[in-house]
């Protein structure tokens, strides 16, 4: 399994609008083939940044969506939206207790 975060930090005027598209396309990505979870985390002392965590069955499938329709088309209109360049992180679990 793939661990995909990624970690946004928006303009102020920004937000609403990405809450709105991740609200809009949220069940298609979790629902994008090889994706088994989603969530939209919110910074607890910025409330301009925001993450996301996403699990893959593997590093192909968000391969796949990242060179899909929807990606293109949902990161296409929030990446207008940041106020620095985003972080990211693919990891894979290594010890679990």
């Amino acid at each position: 399994m793939l661990i995909r975060i990624v970690r946004m930090h928006f303009t102020e005027a920004g937000v609403e609008e990405f809450l709105e598209i991740f609200e809009h396309n949220k069940v298609a990505i979790r629902n994008f083939p090889g994706c088994t979870h989603l969530q939209l985390l919110k910074d607890s002392e910025d409330p301009l940044c925001y993450t996301t965590l996403s699990n893959w069955n593997d590093p192909a499938d968000l391969e796949k969506y990242r060179k899909s329709e929807l990606f293109g088309s949902v990161w296409g209109r929030v990446k207008t939206l940041f106020s620095e360049r985003t972080q990211t992180f693919s990891l894979e679990r290594f010890i679990e207790l």
